[in-house]
């Protein structure tokens, strides 16, 4: 006869819900232009790796390997980075959706796939530096129909706003003139079956969108269980570059450095700094925290904190910091610094006179720029 301590061990592991994922990465990205004329938004790295990687490592870091990624006019882009999900530990599917009609219309065109599934609804382009799998653990364990994440903010009249009465969720207020709290709604929910109700029943927003506040306002109207908790770690929505720029700082600041690469006797390097594999670095200065990508050439420059550099990029004659740099970039002869900057793929930038300050650039992929010079 099993104990009382098995027992009770038992019944807990009975009340633990199994879990999906479900990634929207559909959005056009419009406050990222030019850079996302030619790129998904949720594909812009942070720490040389796309914003959409993390969402997903995450999951899988919480045991959810059932993954469908909700994919728009990008998806091609979405499936050729990730395929079916084998190099992150789990299955991933693509769901289609032909319009951008809202978060809740696309946990709506996923039922087929979710069924009675309880899920994690995660915006592909929203950052979580640490995880989220003390609050996924959680909602597995506390039998809630809905739970939601909350953040404190500086502009809650952008948000969607949490209100309180004796400590519960009563109310979410869409952008209000007044918010009753400072604690937005981010972009990670989770939801059990009830949701279809709530998808089916809420009404078109005034932008036309079935939205996920309204359907949270449904789960507190009908008296089911709504969990909110704090988040106690960074985050932030990578929809705009000074945020990619903001939450690329954050990440550096937590990396370790390594060397893979070559650096000459005549280089300084002041950590931490790391260089992957075949990267090599001539006569410059390295000031970290900073990333330089595989079989990337950085000669007679200085790359200063909080860059990062990706794969197969040359870097001559020019001083960097605080910029994301993508992948077959070539940079050379720049007389003026460049700083908070976002430079997309396959971009030539050469010349320049010295004019003083810096200058802050956001250049799309297979941009082509010749700076006179004076």
């Amino acid at each position: 006869m099993p104990s009382t301590k098995e027992q009770l061990s038992e019944k807990k592991s009975k009340r633990v819900r199994m879990l999906k994922g479900l990634i929207l990465s559909g959005g056009k990205g419009s406050r990222l232009r030019p850079f996302t004329y030619t790129s998904a938004k949720q594909l812009v790295p942070i720490a040389n790796k796309p914003v959409l990687f993390y969402t997903i490592e995450q999951l899988v870091e919480c045991g959810i390997t059932d993954i469908a990624i909700v994919v728009g006019d990008t998806a091609d882009q979405i499936r050729a980075a990730v395929g079916d999900g084998s190099a992150f530990g789990a299955s991933v599917e693509y769901i289609q959706q032909d319009a951008p009609l809202g978060i809740a219309h696309a946990v709506k065109i996923a039922r087929d796939y979710l069924g009675e599934t309880p899920f994690v609804l995660y915006l592909g382009d929203n950052f979580l530096l640490g995880g989220v799998k003390t609050f996924v653990d959680s909602f597995r364990e506390n039998g809630a129909n809905c739970q939601i994440l909350l953040h404190p903010v500086k502009n809650p009249q952008a948000f969607g706003i949490a209100e309180f009465v004796d400590g519960r969720v009563t109310r979410i207020v869409e952008k209000p003139v007044s918010p009753p709290s400072n604690l937005a709604v981010i972009g990670v929910y989770m939801f059990d079956q009830h949701v279809f109700e709530a998808v089916e029943r809420i009404k078109p927003s005034a932008r036309g969108e079935l939205e996920i506040t309204d359907t949270i306002q449904y789960f507190i109207d009908k008296g089911l269980d709504v969990q909110a908790e704090v988040l106690d770690r960074y985050w932030i929505d990578t929809g705009k570059m000074d945020d990619i720029l903001e939450a690329n700082r954050m990440v550096l600041q937590s990396l370790a450095p390594s060397n893979r690469g070559q650096v000459d006797e005549r280089t300084r390097v002041y950590e931490p700094v790391i260089l992957e594999k075949g990267a090599s670095v001539v006569n410059s200065v390295l000031r970290g925290p900073l990333v330089i990508g595989e079989k990337t050439e950085i000669i007679d420059s200085y790359v200063g904190p909080f860059t990062t550099i990706d794969h197969h990029c040359r870097l001559k004659g020019v001083r960097v910091e605080g910029s994301i740099i993508l992948e077959n970039t070539s940079i050379e002869d720049i007389h003026w610094p460049i700083d908070r900057s976002l430079i997309g793929r396959h971009v030539t930038l050469r010349g320049g006179q010295a004019v003083g300050g810096s200058y802050s650039l956001t250049l799309g992929d297979h941009s082509e720029i010749g700076m006179p010079e004076g």
